[in-house]
């Protein structure tokens, strides 16, 4: 039943529903508001793999 899976037309049926939905004034701040959501998740995950990656310090006391 689904042999093709996401066909062109598909995407401009979904951008359609979208531009009916939000608006096309509220578009490109939904967009843009997504952009800075996604910079902010690429920069925690960066932080976090350089983070785990980093040896732990050595505590002199704990010996």
């Amino acid at each position: 039943m689904l042999r093709n899976g996401l066909e062109p037309w598909h995407l401009l049926v979904v951008a359609i529903v979208f531009i009916v939905l939000f608006g096309s004034k509220k578009l490109p701040d939904t967009a843009r508001s997504l952009g800075r959501s996604l910079r902010i998740l690429k920069s925690e995950a960066k932080a976090m793999k350089d983070e785990s990656a980093a040896p732990a310090p050595v505590d002199p006391a704990a010996q």
